[in-house]
């Protein structure tokens, strides 16, 4: 399983990476979508939308099963990663690079883990 210091994890496995004091990117981590098995879907929303910490924005098909994927922030979206709506297999070879929104006007943030924090829970 692959960890970036520089990135943000959440319990529900999610990610951030902060590209300034009101703006990053989401995405699932390394350990999710292996997690999940070949991602066969990916459902986003559209720019312009609202996000609140701890509430789905999305979900996320696999061939074992449907997962949502929830918001680590409060904000507004931004822009989505069109390339995931047609080619969602990219999560699972490229799970950092293949960020699923951009937030902007970022208000609220979950507890955010450290790469060291989010391993020890999933040694758990």
């Amino acid at each position: 399983m692959k960890l970036i210091k520089e990135i943000s994890y959440t319990k529900s496995h999610e990610w951030v990476k902060w590209i300034d004091e009101t703006t990053a990117l989401v995405g699932i981590s390394d350990h999710a979508q292996a997690a999940l098995g070949d991602i066969v879907f990916i459902n986003l929303p559209a720019v312009g939308d609202v996000v609140t910490v701890g509430t789905s924005f999305g979900d996320v098909e696999s061939v074992k099963a449907v997962s949502e994927v929830y918001s680590p922030v409060t904000g507004i979206v931004s822009k989505i990663n069109e390339t995931l709506l047609d080619e969602p297999e990219k999560v699972n070879t490229d799970a950092y690079g293949s960020w699923f929104m951009e937030v902007n006007n970022i208000t609220a943030k979950d507890k955010l883990l450290t790469d060291n924090e989010y391993a020890k829970i999933i040694e758990e």
